[in-house]
This record gives C-alpha cells, sequence and structure tokens, in this order.
C-alpha cells in the first residue's frame, strides 16, 4: 500500500513516524544546483533539446526578419507546449509504453506506418542540418573541415547513446543544458533597447504575408515539434522500466497524483527553459542583426558569424558554442526518438538503458537515422539550407500527430482511470488547433500571394 494512504489513516503515527524519519535524517542538506538537477527528468532534456541549431536558426532568422515584434510568440507557445508535451508525458507514464507504442496497439497499422515514416524522414534530415550547422560553428570557432566535424560529432553521438551507462548518459544530457545560456550571455554583448523587446513580447502584431505566416509556422514547428511527442513520452516509460520499484499507473494506481505533479512541474520547468533560450536568441538577433540591416540570415553558424563585426568577436564566439553544445544535446533526441518510435511499432525490445545486444534492432534504427543524416552532408543537397524549412515541415507534420496524441489521452482502453480532462485536455486541444491555424494561414498566405 502507498505510504501516504497508509499513513492517513492514523494521523498520530505519521506524525510519530515523521519525527523520527526526521531525527535520523540530521539537519537538512544545503541547496544543491546539481541535487536539484537530477530531481529533474525527461522534461528538462525534452525542453533543452528544443532549442537544436535548427531551432536556434529559425530563432535567429525570425529576429533578424522581423526584430522584436515577433517576441510574442514565445509567450503564446509557452502555456500551449507545456500542455502538450505533459499529455504525452502521461501517455508514457500510465501505459509504460511511448506513443508508437500505443498506436501500434489500439490503431491501425497503415496510420502507425505513415506517422512513423514521416517522423523517421523529419527527424533524419532535422540531424543532417544539425550536424552540418554544428561543423560550420566548430570551423568558426578554430578553423579546419567541416565534413571532418559532421562525421566526428555524429559518430560520438551514436556511439555514446550505444555504448554509455543509461543513467550516466541521462546525466551527461542534463549537464549539456547548460550551454544554452550561452544565448543568455551573448545578450551582454547586444544594445537591446528593453522597452521595444517588452512591447514585442506582450502586444502581438501581425502582418498578413506569406513570408510572415512562414515564420510564424517555423517558429511552432521547432517550438512544438513531433519529435518531441515521441521522446518524452518514451523516456517517461523508459525511466518507470528501469526503476523496479514502478508499475505503468494503469496496473499500479497508488501514487498517481505524485507521479502527475512530478511531471508537470518538470514539463513547465522543461518548457520554460526552453521559451526563455528562444526569447534571448530572438532579442538578440533583433537588437544586432535586424538593428544593422542584415535580414537574410540563412543558418544558426551565419547569425554568429554576422555577430562578429556588429557585437563583436566574444559574442560570435559564445554563440558558436552554444550551437555546438545543443546540437549534442539535440541529435541524441533526434535519432532516439526516431528509434523509440520505429522499435515500439514493431513491438521489439527497445531502450538506451537496454545492452546493444538486447535491443539490436531498436539501436541499428538510432544508427540508420544518424548515418543518413551524417550522409546528407556528402550529397549537393546543402542540410544547412534546409534548416528553416524543416522546422516549416515540423510544423505542418504536427498537427495530425497532435490530433491522434489528443484522441489517444482519451481513451479509456489506453488510460484506464487516467484519461485526460479538463483545464489540461482544453489546452491540449488548443495548442493543436493553433498549429492547425497557423498552417492553414500559411496557405491562404501563399495562395493570395500568388494570385
Amino acid at each position: 500500500m502507498d505510504q501516504t494512504t497508509s499513513n492517513s489513516k492514523h494521523p498520530g503515527n505519521a506524525g510519530v513516524t515523521g519525527a523520527r524519519s526526521a531525527a535520523k535524517a540530521g539537519p537538512t542538506r544545503p541547496f544543491r544546483f546539481r541535487d536539484a538537477v537530477k530531481a529533474l527528468g525527461p522534461g528538462l532534456i525534452t525542453g533543452a533539446s528544443d532549442d537544436d541549431p535548427s531551432g536556434i536558426g529559425t530563432y535567429s532568422q525570425a529576429g533578424a526578419q522581423l526584430g522584436y515584434g515577433i517576441g510574442w510568440t514565445m509567450l503564446l507557445t509557452f502555456p500551449l507546449m507545456a500542455a502538450i508535451q505533459e499529455i504525452s508525458a502521461r501517455v508514457g507514464r500510465v501505459t509504460g509504453h511511448g506513443l508508437s507504442g500505443n498506436v501500434c496497439r489500439h490503431y491501425s497499422s497503415w496510420l502507425l506506418n505513415v506517422v512513423v515514416a514521416l517522423l523517421f524522414i523529419a527527424n533524419t534530415i532535422n540531424i543532417g542540418a544539425d550536424l552540418g550547422a554544428m561543423a560550420d560553428a566548430t570551423k568558426l570557432l578554430i578553423g579546419g573541415h567541416a565534413i571532418i566535424y559532421v562525421l566526428l560529432f555524429g559518430v560520438t553521438s551514436v556511439a555514446a547513446q550505444i555504448f554509455l551507462d543509461y543513467k550516466r548518459y541521462v546525466s551527461v544530457l542534463k549537464w549539456l543544458t547548460l550551454s544554452l545560456f550561452a544565448y543568455v550571455a551573448a545578450l551582454a554583448f547586444a544594445k537591446v533597447s528593453w522597452g521595444e523587446a517588452l512591447a514585442g513580447i506582450l502586444v502581438p502584431r501581425v502582418t498578413w504575408s506569406a513570408d510572415y505566416f512562414t515564420t510564424i509556422v517555423a517558429i511552432l514547428g521547432t517550438t512544438i515539434s513531433p519529435y518531441l511527442f515521441f521522446w518524452q513520452a518514451s523516456q517517461e516509460a523508459e525511466d518507470q522500466r528501469v526503476d523496479a520499484a514502478k508499475r505503468p499507473l494503469i496496473e499500479k494506481h497508488y501514487g498517481a497524483r505524485k507521479e502527475f505533479s512530478r511531471i508537470r512541474a518538470d514539463t513547465i520547468i522543461g518548457m520554460a527553459f526552453s521559451n526563455l533560450i528562444a526569447l534571448s536568441i530572438i532579442v538578440t538577433a533583433a537588437a544586432t542583426l535586424h538593428a544593422a540591416g542584415k535580414t537574410d540570415i540563412q543558418s544558426s553558424a551565419e547569425a554568429a558569424e554576422a555577430l562578429r563585426p556588429i557585437a563583436g568577436a566574444f559574442a560570435e564566439a559564445i554563440f558558436a558554442l552554444g550551437i555546438v553544445g545543443t546540437g549534442l544535446l539535440a541529435i541524441p533526441v533526434l535519432a532516439g526518438a526516431t528509434a523509440y518510435a520505429v522499435g515500439e511499432g514493431r513491438r521489439w525490445p527497445v531502450g538506451l538503458a537496454r545492452k546493444p545486444k538486447e535491443a539490436a534492432a531498436f539501436y541499428a534504427v538510432l544508427a540508420l537515422s544518424a548515418g543518413i543524416g551524417i550522409a546528407l552532408n556528402f550529397t549537393p543537397i546543402n542540410p544547412i539550407s534546409a534548416l528553416y524549412w524543416s522546422a516549416v515541415i515540423n510544423g505542418v507534420l504536427a498537427v495530425p500527430v497532435m490530433v491522434l496524441l489528443m484522441f489517444m489521452a482519451r481513451r479509456k482502453d489506453v488510460m484506464g482511470r487516467f484519461v485526460v480532462g479538463g483545464p489540461l485536455y482544453w489546452l491540449g486541444w488548443l495548442s493543436t488547433a493553433a498549429m492547425m491555424l497557423s498552417v492553414v494561414a500559411m496557405g491562404l498566405g501563399f495562395f493570395v500571394g500568388k494570385s
């Protein structure tokens, strides 16, 4: 029986037990940042990986083209992305399966195959683009050949996922989130008009044009991305599998409230962190690139290079280092989300906590996705030029995945007594509707622009 339930029946005993526990525990431990990070879970890594080199390129381009006036999108997307990520996490924790694992058990195989195929394509292109951006950023910092860095980063990321101990690997990913503070530091070198920046955050300004709505879809696509849904749900299921004391909540109901509170706090912190960094990038680009009339930024590495004559070499270095750090965090998430989606859909043994020989097919998919991403950098296709458009594609693909997720979260045969309802449910649908409307507006913008 759950300890909380047992003590609630005997309040006197609860007080005695608490006093004895406190006495044994001794003085309260001082706050340590490392302990605070350790207490966070999939939500933090998911939120941080959202600001990958592709996202950095999108935010830089948005700030360079539209200035401070696009900052309001970060305030809008925060509750929307937090809601949809929390729903994803709940599905994983309740059922013990990721999204793909639930789709294969409750929906038709053709739907599963379409969703997984699209996710594989989008994630693999994103991996290629991110590796290209990381290589260019490293070349800016220390020179050398970009293609060597592509191989180095790609192979290192795959090898770490396959051969590192799961708990140690997750710890490494958490510490990599600190690299995102480079973009907060970059603000120190930008002459920010804080009054205009605040107005841009609080007062939405909409321009009715195809380019404007394409940028909106790109921002939504890089903040509310399908791979994030799959990753967080699968990581909740994975964390439950590696903990012998835990079972899927649909099987063991005790402690559900505590688990849902943990998921909410973890997700809110992760998404708030993600949006704070994204806003820092937009404001930095607006205060430097947009103010200087440089609006033709095509990638995150180009944004870093463009900062040198405006904000100095140190600002360029900080921006470039952030690209490398976030890429090292995002590539494992992209490749891992792909492997989870394919493996769960095929009902293979999956999980980064498993040894390679225990989940050979799972790790093969992970390596294949990353390998194709590496190979894209050896083709005439320029992955860097695909950074912005990969975010747009993700925005379009997110709509059907989000609709499927919302239906899944409401099914009793999937969620049992823990079907998602109340404000969280309606906020999830609002997030889905916002993504759908932005895609429709982009399409109308193109239609009007051509007519």
